[in-house]
């Protein structure tokens, strides 16, 4: 999309309380942003759903002042932009009604011939929600799916971290500009995650963080993917809300369930139960409600094992084998390196699906 027209866009999503659907109807009827900018306000009011007080929005200055910074932000920080009456809009995107009329992206995300699928549930996983999650996406990876997420804690950091030790394409989905990162404790996957996949958002960089955007989050999430997986969830929570986006969507939903006095199987009972949800157990499940031919892809990426570790690797990876868990400070002065040194070794071991944190800066060997 040509600076010009983009511009234009920019403002036209910067239009408080104007909703995606609403904006797209207007772009439909009037042929582009740069048209309803332009608009004679007596011609605007005409349009069904635009009052008064909207109308005085569409009049103000402010909101191509704004695009223009914006689009500097986009420009200097080489972020990509994707309009829904484009080709390079995730296709299954361009079917929700409320989908974003502009998406923002880093990264090398393709989602050409691709399975996508969304795996969510609660920032409080438990250890059999992190193994369940980690099986599920190992099992499916022969099939080559992309994994979204919301990169969050918990659940969502599970499952793309164990995509990229797999070599899948994983995209986490932001509730902020692309100038943050949100857990700032996950800012070390950035960078894996961006060379194997990436981040959408359609928030701006000047967005205030509020935690209303991980509901507005939520629709991109639901709507990039065929389906939904819920892995854990309690009683309430974003997750369950992913879900009633993806049904409204007509995409398929799928939930693990668990013990009916687990808190965080709670959520995922009743979704099973109420009937808008699959039940899942396995990745089998997913593959034959889905009518995947498991045959018809390559054979499962392996993961790297421990005796293909050398020098540095292979010494925390002794010491832990000998320690059992330790916290980051006691492997650094065990094997002898420096802190930050350390940490990244772990990160690489970490997305190597060798060893996994623990609260308190402990880590130990899977």
């Amino acid at each position: 999309m040509r600076a010009s027209d983009l511009l234009y866009v920019l403002a036209l999503q910067h239009i408080p309380n104007l909703g995606d659907s609403t904006a797209k109807k207007l772009i439909r009827k009037l042929g582009s942003a740069e048209a309803i900018i332009k608009e004679k306000p007596q011609n605007l009011l005409k349009i069904n759903g635009i009052g008064s007080i909207r109308l005085k929005e569409f009049q103000s200055q402010d909101h191509l002042k704004a695009a223009e910074d914006e689009l500097k932000f986009i420009v200097d920080n080489n972020i990509n932009t994707h309009y829904f009456q484009e080709a390079d809009y995730p296709e299954k995107l361009k079917h929700c009604l409320d989908g974003p009329i502009l998406l923002f992206s880093r990264g090398k995300i393709n989602l050409q011939n691709k399975r996508i699928i969304s795996v969510v549930g609660t920032r409080q996983v438990t250890p059999h929600g992190i193994a369940f999650c980690e099986k599920f996406i190992e099992d499916l990876s022969p099939l080559d799916p992309v994994i979204v997420s919301g990169f969050a804690y918990g659940v969502d950091i599970t499952a793309q971290k164990t995509a990229l030790q797999h070599n899948l394409q994983t995209i986490g989905c932001l509730a902020h500009g692309l100038n943050q990162i949100y857990p700032k404790v996950h800012k070390k996957y950035v960078k894996p995650i961006e060379e194997n996949g990436g981040f959408y958002t359609d928030f701006w960089s000047t967005d205030i963080f509020d935690r209303n955007n991980f509901l507005k989050r939520n629709r991109i999430i639901a709507g990039l993917s065929e389906a939904t997986i819920v892995i854990e969830s309690a009683e309430k929570g974003g997750s369950l809300v992913t879900a009633d986006i993806a049904n409204s969507y007509n995409r398929e939903v799928f939930a693990v369930p668990g013990r009916p006095t687990d808190a965080y199987s709670k959520g995922c009972n009743n979704l099973i139960k109420s009937q808008n949800a699959h039940l899942l157990s396995s990745a089998a499940d997913l593959i034959y409600m889905m009518n995947w031919d498991l045959k018809s892809k390559s054979n499962p990426i392996q993961k790297q094992l421990f005796f293909e570790l050398e020098g540095d690797e292979k010494s925390i990876y002794d010491f832990l084998k000998d320690r059992g868990k330790a916290q980051l400070d006691s492997i650094a002065l065990n094997c002898g390196f420096p802190t930050f040194k350390t940490a990244g070794i772990l990160l690489n071991l970490e997305l190597k699906g060798v060893i996994r944190p623990l609260p308190g800066k402990l880590f130990e060997l899977i």
